[in-house]
C-alpha cells in the first residue's frame, strides 16, 4: 500500500521504518513542507491509500480537514486535540471515509488500560487513586493523551475524577503509573515503554487495518483485530 506520513519525529521517523520493513511504500511530508496543510491537495492524496499523521496539536486539525475533504483515509496518532473530537467526528461522516485515532498505539498500553477497567473498581472500596505520567521535555502536550484515557476509564467505571501528574525528563519515552492508596495498603499498576517501537508497529498495523474502510473508529476498539 501507499501511505503518506506527515510528520518525521522519533515516532514519525520509525513509523516510516516499520512501514518500509512491512512492504508498504511510504512518503514523507514534514511540517516545513506543509504549513497550515498547504502541501495536502485533493490532487497529491488521492496517490495514497492512508495518510498516518503525527504531528502536533496546533497543525492536526487542519491536516484532518484537508484529508477529509479529499476522502482519503486517515490514522492519527497526535494527541492534543481532543476537545475537537465531535467536529472531526461530523468531518469524516460528511466525507464518507476512513479515521481511525488513538491516545496510544502500543498493544501493551491497551492492555494496561483494560487492567485499569478492572481495577477501578478500587476506588469504590475505599481506595484514593493518582495517575502519574512521565514523558520527554520535547512533548507537546501534558497532561498525555493517554494519561486522560486512564482518567475517563476510571471515571466511568467507578464515578471517580483521579488526578493527574505530569513529569517531562530528558528523554522519557513514556510512563504511565496507576497507584491506588488505603490505609491498609497499596496497589501499583506501571506501563514503562522502552521504545517508540510498539506506538510505530501499532499505527503500521492499524493503517493496514483502515485502507478500504469507512467509518470513525478509535485504536482501543480495533486493536485486538489487527
Amino acid at each position: 500500500m501507499k501511505f503518506l506520513l506527515l510528520g518525521h519525529g522519533k515516532t514519525g521517523a520509525l513509523v516510516a521504518e516499520t512501514a518500509a520493513q512491512r512492504k508498504h511504500h511510504v512518503e514523507v511530508l514534514r511540517s516545513a513542507d506543509n504549513p497550515r496543510a498547504s502541501g495536502l491537495s485533493a490532487e497529491k492524496l488521492r496517490n495514497f491509500n492512508v495518510v498516518i499523521d503525527f504531528t502536533t496539536p496546533t497543525t492536526v486539525i487542519e491536516n484532518i480537514a484537508a484529508c477529509m475533504r479529499a476522502g482519503v483515509n486517515m490514522v492519527v496518532g497526535t494527541t492534543g486535540w481532543y476537545d475537537e473530537i465531535s467536529k472531526v467526528k461530523t468531518l469524516v461522516e460528511t466525507a464518507n471515509a476512513g479515521f481511525l485515532y488513538g491516545a496510544n498505539f502500543s498493544v501493551g498500553i491497551n492492555l494496561f488500560l483494560e487492567v485499569a477497567r478492572s481495577a477501578a473498581a478500587a476506588l469504590q472500596q475505599g481506595y484514593v487513586g493518582q495517575i502519574f505520567e512521565r514523558h520527554h521535555v520535547h512533548k507537546k502536550d501534558a497532561p498525555s493523551g493517554t494519561a486522560i484515557a486512564i482518567q475517563n476509564i476510571l471515571k466511568d467505571n467507578s464515578s471517580t475524577e483521579v488526578e493527574i501528574t505530569s513529569f517531562r525528563e530528558g528523554e522519557v519515552v513514556g510512563m504511565h503509573e496507576l497507584v491506588f492508596d488505603s490505609a491498609n495498603d497499596n496497589i501499583y499498576l506501571c506501563h514503562d515503554a522502552k521504545s517508540r517501537r510498539g506506538f510505530a508497529e501499532g499505527a503500521v498495523r492499524a493503517a493496514e487495518w483502515l485502507a478500504g474502510r469507512k467509518g470513525f473508529f478509535e485504536f482501543k476498539d480495533v486493536w485486538r483485530e489487527l
